[in-house]
């Protein structure tokens, strides 16, 4: 299927990567992530564009017999642009829709206010990984199950080379972490943006993000990296005083377990 979406094809890669099932079916992409079924966007369908109130019976069924074990209806459309007003025949079926900015950049420099407390380095050891697990908030959406899972999934990623999650540590305590992977030659994909809550505002995350784009740039040879970000959180912000531009959006809806 043809993808537009710099996008929707890192997260094709990086799910491969991770070790999930991504079967292209002409007219829809699968993701299927059997070992992990309460995964959100590890179990999914990619469609070509977003579907008429006509066609979403026939998704859905094509949904329950992709991911009989899982709870959750996800969709993703793989056009480049959009709004969440294109996701409207989802709305009225009562799922979540969202439309995500997908920022680039091809040179990064430092934060107004670089943190120059914290350590900076990757995730290596097993309290590195325990201290990721810790760094999630958990609530009825985000289990202790889950989270195992996709951390587990992010470590055996950095055990094939394709890229590394690093973290701001103060006194060796984990306050902010991310991930970077190769998802092509010349292209990498920023993962899981996440820092404590009483962590915030210090500057952390902007001066980690920096960090590791060069790390992209001179280690995984990279010429453009990716990031995906919610385009009403301040987060976005921080992404962009480093010297990331939104290019384009990202489509999904997501209808979670009753």
């Amino acid at each position: 299927m043809e993808i537009p979406s710099l996008a929707v094809r890192t997260d094709l890669a990086l799910a491969r990567i991770a070790g999930s099932a991504v079967e292209d079916h002409g007219g829809y992409v699968a993701v299927r992530t059997p070992d992990n079924p309460s995964f959100y966007w590890g179990n999914y369908l990619l469609l070509p564009r977003a579907p008429e109130s006509d066609e979403l019976p026939a998704w859905e069924e094509l949904s329950e017999r992709t991911f009989p074990q899982c709870r959750h209806r996800a969709y993703a459309v793989a056009t480049a642009d959009g709004t969440r007003d294109d996701l409207a025949v989802f709305a009225a079926a009562g799922f979540e829709t969202d439309a995500s900015s997908v920022l680039t950049a091809t040179a990064v420099h430092e934060p107004p206010r670089p943190n120059r407390e914290a350590t900076y380095r990757r995730l290596v050891s097993d309290d590195d990984w325990e201290q990721q697990v810790a760094l999630w908030d958990l609530d009825d959406d985000v289990t202790p199950e889950f989270v195992r899972g996709k951390v587990a999934a992010e470590r055996r990623t950095t055990e094939t080379g394709a890229g590394a999650w690093w973290g701001a540590f103060v006194d060796g305590r984990l306050l902010s972490s991310m991930g970077l992977v190769a998802a092509s030659p010349g292209l990498a994909r920023f993962q899981q943006v996440q820092t404590r809550p009483e962590a915030r505002g210090r500057g952390l995350a902007g001066t980690l993000v920096e960090r590791v784009a060069r790390y992209g740039f001179e280690e995984l040879g990279a010429q453009t990296l990716v990031m995906v970000a919610d385009p009403d959180y301040l987060a976005i912000r921080i992404y962009r005083s480093v010297g990331f531009e939104d290019t384009e959006t990202e489509l999904q809806a997501l209808r979670k377990p009753s």
